[in-house]
């Protein structure tokens, strides 16, 4: 059967000071719903998954500290069997430890596991066009249990923030696999991790590369022999975890062997080497998406998700601040009690919450971290 986990665990420094360590980004609602409600960036991917993966069957890998907030904001996950579909990590250890962990578990509970890997910090429009590649992605791996299948975005400029993954020969023998004509999914040639900007320049001019979405579809059991093979102290852990599961000694296994595993990303540990096989026990594939695609990972980020006023000024919170003789400035406040106001300021970032005001220029925002941390830890 199929399942699907959503990896719901960053901590969303570039989005201080509303992003903090009891609120991360994945939790904070701050994006407009199609009824006009604010909702966080997990309860939109909660309801990517609706008519895609029976609710049953649906999980989410988050750190353990946010379960009491997961459960309250979105509580399909939480249903008649308790919340056991909510993987709570003691720490995090990067994304192959939380896909690990979730193979694990489905492969307990299901011999014949297939699970797509979805993300909790992406703005993803329509939603008809993402389930129906996420359908090719199923049906890839269902038909041939060896692959490794990953998406790929449609680029939209030269970005240097995000992987790249090269299309290789197409395929064309999967129901749906061919779209008016063209093929949507392909053999991958290999992956590249943020190039710099003339090869970013260059691999979109080639029209052979798509940004690494970040999510994935495959057999459980296949995901946990390549783990085997290429990390097996990982696999040794996680499978350790997953005998516990369901016992009284589940939490407690968890927390022991958990911030053990060593710590490292799902496409470094396992994508990027299984690409390079050519043994034929694995098959990496990918989807084309073509897709509106935003990783909500910074403020300028967040600000795509706002309408800009004739100025440019793009504005989210219950107040509505004052901006004269202004341009380009994004401006987010938690609070209608207090006035912001700018005045011939162009491209800044104004943040406000009850317990920090952030103020930087657009074009630094990428260094928020490095601010991130020298605040005090009570602020974080």
């Amino acid at each position: 059967m199929r399942y699907a986990m959503i990896m719901a665990g960053g901590a969303g420094t570039r989005l201080w000071p509303m992003s903090r360590k009891q609120q991360p980004k994945q939790l904070l609602k701050f994006i407009k719903s199609d009824d006009g409600r604010s909702i966080s960036l997990l309860e939109l991917a909660a309801q990517r998954v609706e008519g895609l993966i029976d609710p049953s069957r649906s999980f989410i890998c988050t750190s353990e500290s946010y379960r009491d907030v997961i459960r309250r904001d979105v509580p399909q996950f939480a249903g008649k069997d308790g919340d056991s579909r909510i993987m709570g990590e003691p720490m995090g250890r990067d994304t192959v430890n939380a896909v690990g962990f979730a193979a694990a578990v489905f492969q307990k509970l299901d011999k014949d596991a297939s699970f797509a890997v979805l993300t909790a910090d992406h703005v993803i429009e329509p939603r008809d066009a993402f389930r129906s590649r996420m359908e090719v992605g199923f049906k890839l791996v269902e038909e041939d249990p060896r692959r490794l299948v990953t998406f790929s975005i449609t680029p939209t400029y030269p970005a240097t923030g995000f992987g790249y993954v090269e299309r290789g020969t197409p395929i064309r023998d999967v129901p749906d696999a061919m779209v008016g004509g063209k093929p949507i999914a392909f053999h991958v040639e290999r992956f590249v991790e943020k190039p710099d900007l003339p090869r970013a320049q260059a691999y979109v001019q080639s029209g052979q590369f798509g940004w690494n979405s970040g999510m994935f579809v495959w057999k459980a059991r296949t995901f946990l022999d390549a783990l085997k093979q290429f990390k097996p102290e990982n696999h040794e852990g996680v499978t350790k975890i997953a005998e516990a599961w369901g016992t009284k000694h589940q939490r407690e296994t968890i927390e022991k062997i958990y911030p053990t595993l060593p710590k490292i990303s799902v496409d470094y540990a396992v994508m990027e080497p299984a690409s390079k096989e050519r043994n034929g026990k694995l098959a990496v594939c990918t989807v084309q998406m073509d897709v509106k695609w935003l990783d909500v990972g910074s403020w300028p980020s967040f600000g795509e998700t706002l309408s800009p006023d004739p100025m440019g000024n793009r504005v989210s919170g219950p107040a509505q601040p004052l901006i004269v003789k202004g341009k380009n400035n994004l401006v987010v406040s938690s609070a209608g009690d207090h006035t912001i106001a700018l005045l011939g300021c162009d491209d800044l970032i104004v943040v406000r919450t009850p317990e920090a005001t952030l103020i930087m220029p657009r074009a630094r925002a990428e260094e928020l971290k490095d601010l991130h941390a020298l605040v005090d830890e009570r602020l974080k």
